[in-house]
């Protein structure tokens, strides 16, 4: 068959079947018109590619393209991306802080404050859960503002190593 002879029975095919077709792979794809559009495309494409399909009467000509329209639907149900893929016409919903993210960091906080020496959780605790400042530490624990100072810097990197070895990262 010539070149030009196919050309002019598949514009004749697509004439006399793309609007039935249309409406059928709308119908597979439970109205999803990007996905019944592809149907249609690739259903089209594979009746170029075999011509004998062109010289058919109009009937089994419609019923072979109907055939291959299905088999492409179900094969794109069948598809890991038709699966993973969801399609919506609204984004999802925005989560919501809920506090827990900040309960188990407070949680793993406390636990790790139980590996660290007597000496570096009062100084913690005075400086930066009860809010003291450096001088009234020093006053509270009876030491130089300097060993606070000191203590504070030793306590606060033994809980990030602490924290390091059970996984917690900045």
């Amino acid at each position: 068959m010539s070149e030009a002879a196919e050309s002019r029975l598949m514009r004749e095919l697509h004439d006399e079947h793309s609007a039935a077709l249309w409406s059928y792979a709308l119908h597979l794809t439970s109205g999803d018109r990007a996905r019944a559009e592809d149907v249609v495309q690739e259903t089209l494409l594979r009746a170029w590619r075999h011509p004998r399909v062109l010289d058919q009467s109009q009937g089994s000509a419609r019923a072979w393209l109907f055939t291959v329209a299905r088999r492409i639907a179900i094969d794109g149900w069948r598809s890991a991306a038709a699966r993973s893929e969801v399609t919506t016409d609204a984004p999802p919903e925005l989560s919501v802080p809920d506090g827990t993210e900040r309960a188990v960091q407070g949680w793993l906080v406390a636990d790790a404050l139980g590996e660290l020496s007597l000496r570096h959780r009062e100084v913690l605790s005075l400086c930066y859960f009860q809010g003291l400042s450096v001088a009234d530490a020093a006053v509270r624990l009876g030491v130089a503002e300097g060993t606070v100072k000191s203590r504070t810097h030793y306590a606060l990197r033994a809980l990030r190593l602490v924290l390091e070895e059970r996984g917690v990262t900045r």
